[in-house]
């Protein structure tokens, strides 16, 4: 067997068709990383009859003026558990590349385990032992990111849209979505004109400026597997909601006066001032709503940006804006996310979650968030290095190039 250069449908029409297909192992992602500075390669692995066994997008950049690298994201697109395939493809790629890169980065997307968030322990399977045969032949195996210290995190929440219902979902997730909703909250599909008001959600998640993503959705647009949401206030939907519910409260509040009257004993007077509390709250929304309806604003608050591939749905970023925290509107924005796409694919991937359980965890908030979606929380294999230039490699390694090229990039 060698190596061939693919043509885009080649490699396309391979990719699709395989186990580990991901958006990250498409010609439309190479595309798009070449307006990222990287060349790239697609690469197949033949056999006498021409056959396809294994195949890889390979970006290429460079480190510095007289080194480059290699990277495959996501990939190869293999069988891992074929050991002779894996060895005699690894040894292709150094022979391809002996006088090109020093080495090739690769994070699969193999689950070696799934994590039990209420035990806490991790039920590894059997790809655990893919670990094994990368370091036969060669992989370098790096430092296991507890948090996002990596190109990709190590641990991902993915719902099963099958196994999906409302009722499933945490009471906490399910209270903050019937808020939402009170809120007048409304969900958009929108084009990507609205891409900047997008942008100001995410843009300090990133340090990556507004073309960045106008890019990336340009690329994918082309092949009708992207989509932008958004999320705004329907200030007269919400007018009327706080209106009623401040009517309901109000009789409520009547009620509590006269027992108080009656019996003005602790559990009475409690509820008296938890009742003037949401009296209160719900008069702000009408002063708010009222204010917006008369200004006649159009408010978006939260956003998303979505690929498809094959099954799968990723949420590649989203993001809210921090003034309308009351609103809850991520909570809303992802439950209307899983019901857009609940009857056409079979998984959505909710992105990274952190292999910290702990109550100290810096991101506990957002593992808590996601787990009220009732994920699958999966552990992949992680990240390796395929060293091609050993010399070049420990020497890029000492002055820092390396940490300081792949740093949190994704």
């Amino acid at each position: 067997m060698h190596l061939k250069e693919l043509t885009i449908a080649e490699f396309d029409a391979f990719a699709n068709n395989h186990i580990l297909k991901s958006y990250y192992q498409t010609s439309s992602y190479a595309l798009f990383m070449t307006e990222n500075n990287y060349e790239y390669d697609l690469l197949g692995y033949v056999d006498e009859l021409g056959v396809i066994k294994a195949a890889a997008l390979i970006l290429i950049k460079k480190i510095n003026l007289s080194h480059k690298y290699g990277y495959s994201p996501k990939g190869f697109l293999i069988d891992y558990f074929d050991y002779n395939l894996l060895k005699d493809f690894t040894n292709a790629l150094k022979k391809h590349y002996a006088k090109k890169l020093d080495f090739i980065k690769i994070n699969p997307e193999i689950a070696i385990g799934e994590i039990n968030p209420y035990s806490k322990i991790t039920n590894y399977n059997q790809n655990i032992t893919i670990k094994d045969f990368l370091k036969e032949n060669g992989y370098n195996k790096l430092k296991d990111n507890l948090y996002f210290e990596s190109m990709f995190p190590r641990f991902n929440a993915i719902l099963n849209l099958q196994e999906y219902s409302f009722d499933k979902l945490s009471k906490n997730t399910k209270n903050k979505i019937r808020k939402a909703t009170k809120k007048g909250l409304i969900f958009e599909k929108v084009t990507k004109d609205k891409m900047d008001i997008f942008y100001n959600f995410i843009k300090n998640k990133k340090n990556i400026n507004e073309y960045y993503y106008k890019k990336y959705f340009n690329i994918f647009e082309k092949t009708s597997s992207c989509d932008l949401f958004l999320v705004k206030i329907d200030y007269e939907k919400y007018l009327l909601n706080s209106q009623e519910l401040y009517n309901k409260e109000l009789e409520n509040n009547s009620i509590l006066s006269e027992k108080l009257i009656i019996n003005s004993n602790t559990i009475n007077i409690n509820k008296k001032m938890a009742s003037d509390k949401t009296l209160l709250s719900y008069k702000n929304d009408i002063e708010i709503a009222t204010h917006g309806l008369n200004q006649n604003k159009e408010t978006y608050i939260a956003g998303a940006f979505i690929i498809t591939n094959g099954n799968r749905v990723n949420i590649v970023i989203s993001g809210i804006n921090p003034k309308y925290q009351k609103f809850n509107a991520n909570y809303f924005l992802h439950y209307n996310i899983i019901e857009y796409y609940k009857n056409n694919y079979k998984y959505l991937d909710l992105n990274g979650f952190t292999g910290d359980l702990s109550s100290d965890n810096p991101y506990k908030g957002l593992n808590e968030f996601k787990l009220g979606f009732n994920p699958h929380i999966y552990e992949f294999i992680g990240e390796y290095d395929l060293i091609i230039n050993p010399k070049n490699y420990n020497n890029l390694s000492k002055k820092g190039l390396l940490a300081k090229e792949f740093n949190k990039k994704n």
